[in-house]
């Protein structure tokens, strides 16, 4: 048998997938767990692809929510894939992490209220934006991952445009 130590520094910094692995082995190890998310697959069924529209009108009922809205595009960063069909798992801890939270319950509290902002847009209370395992994982679909990176990068895109067309205005010539 073969160990190897790790600081708290090389954890924090490795990639995701090998934060997520390390954090496996260890409740694997300590028998805290089963290794394998089990929920995943019978939640898949509940949740909704989003389109990037759908993201701008969630956007639009939560604005005034800053947490929330942080929340949200935490997700837009890429997660691990996992399950038939196919759903995208981030840690709670992650978003608690970078959202700078106080708690997780704080987080499901923001993600609950994306829940009830999609069931609104959509018009429909049996659509779920997110749903969540029993190893602190929060589900969303594939889709949904990606509509909402393409809206941050839209918002980014048109931001610069904006500042641009500022620095331009400031420095043309007068006639």
């Amino acid at each position: 048998m073969t160990g190897i130590t790790l600081t708290a520094e090389q954890i924090r910094n490795a990639p995701a997938p090998v934060r997520q692995w390390i954090e496996q082995e260890v409740i694997a190890a300590f028998g805290l767990a089963p290794r394998t998310p089990a929920a995943a697959p019978t939640q898949a069924a509940h949740l909704v692809a989003c389109s990037v529209e759908d993201m701008a009108s969630v956007l639009e009922h939560i604005r005034g929510v800053f947490p929330a809205v942080n929340v949200l595009f935490e997700l837009g960063r890429p997660g691990v894939s996992f399950g038939q069909p196919a759903v995208i798992m981030v840690r709670l801890m992650d978003i608690l992490h970078h959202t700078r939270l106080q708690d997780v319950g704080q987080v499901i509290t923001c993600l609950e209220m994306i829940n009830q902002a999609l069931t609104e847009v959509k018009k429909d209370p049996s659509v779920w934006f997110c749903d969540f395992d029993n190893e602190g994982h929060c589900l969303i679909a594939p889709q949904t991952q990606v509509s909402i990176a393409t809206l941050w990068q839209t918002m980014m895109e048109r931001q610069q445009a904006a500042q641009e067309r500022e620095a331009d205005s400031r420095v043309a010539p007068a006639a």
